[in-house]
């Protein structure tokens, strides 16, 4: 007989099992508080029927009461989209190969985890406001495997694979110095506004929304009108479609069986967080990037990949001026932007080379140097040509304009000691400069990358040691983790970023016993990687 829990109840216990390090005052805050906690939770399921169905899915794996009764296992995000499934997946000879394939491949499912974790809760938070299918939110997987700065050879950018076309039409700006497609939260809404277009417009079938977003509409509403004509069913299964379409969404539905049955196939999906890792600040006007990450106290590589439309070295002169930062950044940077002066945002300002210039000239009216101009412009001589565009140092900043002219030129030279990475199988630009805190640009210009570059396995990839990046501290976060039947001390450590010989020592283990389902663990995990 199954029993019911107070949807209130179950969304109160949300809130109190995952803690990060620091105070004794900050650590109070976070325990369970029979109003706050309430509050809080409702930020995770917005309704109550997420939450029922959460607990008809524990008490189906067999836990007793008081196992159930611990939530920490709903603090994972992929648990918050495994709940609140609902397409249906058939079980044909399409959808079984490409979840071979997934099943077959830990580590690219290790590796999505990784680059999903900083945009994955904005994406479901998103899907449950529109209250569309939170299938919707492994479609990056198939797309670009969560890559922000994926590009197809057809010219389709970004996370979600927008064409320069499309991206326009659902308002996604594209010029020199910002590209909305890689934008990961303007991406996302209109990729969603795109979606539910199509799921209107389409018979609201949303496995045919789904196929149109990889085909377009007119081909798919082609092949429903000509089935239509020969009184055959609309549905994408019956449907004429092309090679990769026909293979598009068994890609996606074997994701979505998977992760509704991990246990069955021996999958491990890394933990994620449930709670908000990014927000949105409006700077009001251009800011250089190097100076928001330092009022932020970020490294440019830490911004930069959280802010992949923005292709030059501050924010586009028309806009957007909107940052995605670290939510617990957002309140330092903030401050520090309210006491900082409009002038003092940009340490450079373009300009375009008029008839009668020269670089001297320039530099006096700019009151700076024929030098300076030489370095920040990385220019061969003194020639300069009409309509060239330059950078000029911001007057009101000289003295910073100047250490970054330095800071940069050291960052763009080979000199000192350097590093070599060996691109493993899935290795994206974007992932190597969060692993060394290095800017995409300077792993373009170390290796002599183009914007289109293709890494292959085994391709030996250079970083210098004489970045000027900060390097980031490592912060740590409590997850006090109950053991679930199928669990073992390594799928525990896999899912975690963790070594099992670290469990052990933490929980003082006797490796010669089993563990027991509703065990209680205490784990020590990187706060960046969760």
């Amino acid at each position: 007989m199954f029993v019911r829990i107070s949807a209130v109840v179950l969304l109160a216990l949300l809130s109190g099992c995952v803690s990060t390090t620091g105070s004794d005052a900050e650590t109070t805050a976070q325990l369970p508080q029979p109003q706050p906690a309430k509050t809080k939770a409702v930020d995770f399921h917005k309704n109550t029927a997420s939450a029922e169905k959460i607990a008809a899915r524990l008490w189906a794996s067999g836990l007793s009461e008081e196992q159930l009764l611990d939530a920490s296992e709903l603090e994972d995000l992929w648990l918050r989209i495994q709940a609140q499934l609902s397409f249906k997946v058939p079980q044909t000879r399409a959808i079984v190969e490409q979840r071979n394939f997934y099943t077959d491949n830990q580590a690219y499912l290790d590796k999505v985890a990784g680059r999903a974790q900083p945009f994955l809760y904005y994406i479901v938070q998103e899907l449950e406001k529109r209250q569309m299918p939170l299938e919707l939110a492994l479609l990056p997987i198939v797309e670009s495997a969560f890559d922000p700065l994926a590009t197809s050879p057809a010219n389709a950018v970004g996370m979600w694979q927008f064409m320069p076309v499309t991206g326009k039409r659902f308002g996604l700006a594209q010029n020199t110095w910002y590209d909305g497609r890689r934008d990961v939260v303007q991406s996302t809404q209109a990729a969603l506004d795109y979606l539910q277009y199509l799921y209107d417009t389409l018979e609201h079938d949303w496995l045919n929304a789904i196929a149109a977003y990889n085909a377009g509409e007119g081909r798919i509403m082609r092949a429903i009108k000509a089935n239509q004509k020969r009184r055959l069913p609309t549905d994408f299964w019956s449907l004429d479609l092309p090679a990769e379409t026909t293979i598009y969404i068994p890609r996606l539905l074997a994701l979505v069986d998977i992760l509704q049955r991990p246990e069955e196939f021996q999958i491990v999906w890394k933990f994620i967080a449930n709670e908000p890792k990014i927000t949105v600040v409006d700077v009001g006007s251009q800011v250089d990037l190097a100076i928001a990450a330092d009022l932020a106290n970020m490294s440019v590589a830490d911004l930069q990949a959280l802010n992949p439309g923005f292709s030059q070295w501050a924010t586009a002169p028309d806009g957007p001026h909107q940052l995605v930062l670290p939510i617990e950044q957002a309140e330092l940077f903030n401050q520090a932007l309210a006491n900082t002066p409009v002038t003092q945002l940009m340490q450079f300002k373009p300009y375009r080379v008029k008839s009668g210039d020269n670089l001297g000239v320039i530099a006096r009216r700019y009151q700076t140097s024929v030098d300076v101009l030489v370095r920040l412009n990385k220019l061969s001589g003194n020639t300069i040509r009409i309509g060239q565009e330059l950078l000029i140092p911001n007057s009101t900043n000289q003295s910073t304009s100047t250490q970054s002219i330095a800071a940069n030129d050291s960052a763009q030279s080979s000199n000192g000691e350097m590093t070599e990475h060996i691109i493993q199988r899935g290795d994206t630009l974007w992932d190597l400069s969060r692993k060394y805190d290095v800017t995409v640009a300077q792993l373009r210009n170390w290796n002599k990358l183009s914007v289109n570059s293709v890494l292959n396995e085994g391709q030996r990839i250079q970083l210098w040691s004489n970045s000027p990046l900060q390097t980031a501290t490592q912060q740590t976060r409590t997850v006090n983790y109950r053991v679930r039947p199928g669990d073992s001390l390594v799928k525990i450590a896999q899912r975690f970023s963790i070594t099992v010989a670290d469990i052990v020592k933490w929980n003082n283990i006797n490796t010669e016993r089993y563990l027991q389902p509703g065990q209680q663990l205490t784990l020590l995990v990187d706060a960046t990687a969760v």
